[in-house]
């Protein structure tokens, strides 16, 4: 009798990415190198490294996942991934085009971000000083 499939489901911060049951194999990257989950492997958990978790259905073929770190966890025929950032995709060129654009758009927005703090700080300091000045003038 053929092992019972596993339920493969991605979790985000904000939402589930996927959640896919009949997977019939996992493959995903850690500090120490990439290892596969079958469905009778044992229970495990893991912290991934952030590179491309892989895995298999008989509907869908092999699937691949773009993945920042986070953590793998296996309990019984489930297997649930929480990282920070993810994407889907069937091909790995396109993935990989996808994964550049995106995180090249998050890293032009945190630019933005650290501008903006860079400037809130400085005005707060300029207002800081000009207080001192007030209280030493009196």
């Amino acid at each position: 009798m053929p092992p019972e499939p596993m339920r493969l489901e991605v979790l985000l911060p904000s939402r589930v990415l996927l959640s896919k049951s009949g997977v019939t194999r996992i493959v995903a990257e850690t500090a120490q190198g990439s290892f596969g989950i079958l469905p009778r492997r044992r229970d495990c958990v893991a912290a991934l490294t952030p590179g491309i978790l892989s895995f298999e259905t008989q509907a869908d073929g092999e699937v691949f996942v773009a993945v920042d770190e986070g953590v793998l966890l296996k309990a019984g025929p489930e297997v649930r991934v929480s990282v920070r950032r993810a994407m889907l995709g069937r091909d790995l060129g396109q993935l990989r085009a996808a994964v550049e654009h995106e995180f090249r758009a998050q890293d032009e927005e945190a630019l933005q971000f650290r501008t903006l703090m860079a400037k809130l700080e400085t005005a707060c300091l300029t207002r800081l000083s000009g207080l001192q000045g007030l209280a030493r003038g009196r």
